[in-house]
């Protein structure tokens, strides 16, 4: 059963910084694909960054700049390092596994960890 437990989450004032981790299980790992998206209120959900199974990445214009997003194979997680946070960056933020097999895509989502930021 593939499981995604994100975490890190929380009240940061603005220009403040956070780091969202996400803990896969029941895949191998280091073949997928990963990315963090977001949902605030009222909004639909959108891609913040991903990354490649080969490490490459991309970034949402709104982030680049302030957020990283990295892997680390070993400990099968996937971090989102964000920095400058902004009031508009307010959300709940999803972490989601991806691949293409046999030109079948296969995804999988966390529950999210809500990141609001505040003074």
């Amino acid at each position: 059963q593939v499981q995604l437990v994100e975490s890190g989450g929380g009240l940061v004032q603005p220009g403040g910084s956070l780091r969202l981790s996400c803990a896969a299980s029941g895949v191998i790992f280091s073949i997928y694909g990963m990315g963090w998206y977001r949902q605030a209120p009222g909004k639909q959900r959108e891609l913040v960054a991903s990354i490649t199974s080969g490490g490459n990445t991309n970034y949402a214009d709104s982030v680049k700049g302030r957020f990283t997003i990295s892997r680390d194979n070993a400990k099968n997680t996937v971090y989102l390092q964000m920095n400058s946070l902004k009031p508009e960056d307010t959300a709940v933020y999803h972490c989601n596994a991806n691949r293409l097999r046999n030109g079948v895509p296969y995804d999988y989502w966390g529950q999210g960890t809500q990141v609001t930021v505040s003074s």
